[in-house]
């Protein structure tokens, strides 16, 4: 069977996932893995988690053993309404939000429901790879505006969205992690808040706020989630359980306009039905038992010292000409090699050679730049992992600059 002759066009799109590639090795051999975002393991509420399950399997399984709702359960609804109150998220009731399989399910429902080709999608640059991904199989046209230390240069965006409409493109969205940016870690100062809702009121826009990593701020930086800034219902806010929970129970949300939640939950349909009812509700169950609440700032703690212990090592081991990124929360460290150095073609020799492995900062950047970065997870290795993975990287690239 010939299988080349029977692919949609729109495969011509999909492009693998450079972190999820990198997993696939990194589990085979002996690899100090910067790659992946993933939580560390011994971090997980195994105990509570465990009770839970049990708990739900036996006095709730008429209901979590079968098919749920596409939009959710309620209990977790009900349980996420007063979970975002806590973060200052006002949620107006149960129609306002959807539970989905992962937060991942959410990027790919939108470029369903809103992407035509040739339409705009407005990005940072750097961004989230897998959204980039998820993103991509709609033929948009990504539009990556420039990061500086408070987050998005709002006055270049207004600048592109200007030149954008007077060329007749259509904006969909604009795509945003404003707190604890991925891969860098920047958060978007206040003033930049503020204008970011200001121009998306004035060139009527919508704002997709991507918030995983709200939750682990290691510095004290004044924020507000853009959902709670929004006066015109424009911002729809997406979060997982992926970082304060597990990634393995595969849930995620998207709160906004009711209408908006509707079509999310029409898509959604004839995707996976619904969300999986069991991993819902222990969920639910965690965040009413205040397993989630009592566990971040364990988590917290934990990751801040692993940032510290990164940052140290980068210090202490880079070569002249690297520079890196301070990141005031998040999971991430986002840096640059001298600039001759390409790190995507350097990566195979730091993971075959020196067991160590990042992702490839080019990956992120929807305009091909940054050949010469990397995005570096500090929460799943070890402190002493990183101490060696971060000097053998920094071997690597001195001896790549030789060549030069």
């Amino acid at each position: 069977m010939i299988y080349e002759k029977l692919w949609s066009e729109k495969t011509k799109h999909m492009k693998a996932s450079e972190i999820r590639e990198l997993l696939r090795w990194v589990v085979k051999g002996d690899v100090i893995s910067f790659g992946g975002g993933m939580p560390d393991p011994k971090m997980f509420p195994k105990e509570d988690l465990a009770e839970i399950a049990q708990y739900v399997i036996r006095e709730k399984s008429n209901t979590a053993l079968q098919y749920g709702p596409t939009q959710g359960i309620s209990e977790l609804i009900n349980e996420l309404i007063k979970f975002m109150n806590k973060e200052g998220l006002k949620i107006d009731g149960p129609e306002s939000i959807i539970i989905t399989t992962g937060s991942q399910q959410v990027l790919d429902i939108l470029g369903r429901i809103l992407v035509d080709p040739g339409d705009v999608v407005i990005v940072e640059l750097p961004t989230y790879l897998a959204a980039i991904n998820a993103l991509k199989v709609y033929e948009p046209k990504l539009v990556g505006i420039p990061l500086d230390d408070e987050g998005m240069k709002t006055d270049v965006l207004e600048e592109k969205v200007k030149e954008l409409k007077k060329e007749g493109k259509r904006i969909k969205f604009i795509y945003t992690i404003p707190t604890c940016q991925n891969p860098t870690g920047l958060s978007m100062s206040m003033d930049r808040r503020k204008h970011l809702l200001e121009i998306a009121s004035k060139y009527d826009l919508l704002i997709v706020e991507d918030d995983p990593y709200s939750y682990f701020l290691y510095e004290p930086v004044e924020f507000k989630h853009l959902k709670a800034m929004d006066t015109d219902d424009r911002v729809v806010y997406m979060s997982t359980f992926s970082k304060i929970l597990s990634p393995g129970l595969r849930l995620g949300w998207m709160a906004g306009n009711p209408e908006f939640i509707r079509k999310i939950a029409i898509a959604k349909q004839s995707m996976d039905l619904c969300t999986s009812p069991l991993t819902q509700y222990i969920a639910a169950e965690a965040l009413k038992r205040g397993v989630i609440e009592k566990h971040i700032p364990k988590i917290k703690e934990v990751y801040r010292k692993k940032r510290d212990a990164m940052l140290n090592a980068l210090e202490k081991y880079m070569p002249k000409g690297s520079k890196w990124v301070k990141p005031v929360g998040g999971m991430f460290i986002f840096a640059w090699a001298p600039k001759p150095i390409n790190t995507k073609q350097m990566l195979i020799k730091c993971v075959k050679e020196y067991g160590v492995a990042y992702v490839p900062g080019q990956a992120f950047h929807v305009d091909g730049s940054g050949k010469n970065s990397m995005r570096l997870n500090f929460t799943y290795p070890t402190i002493e992992q990183i101490e060696v993975g971060i000097k053998r990287i920094s071997k690597a690239i001195s001896e790549e600059m030789e060549k030069f």
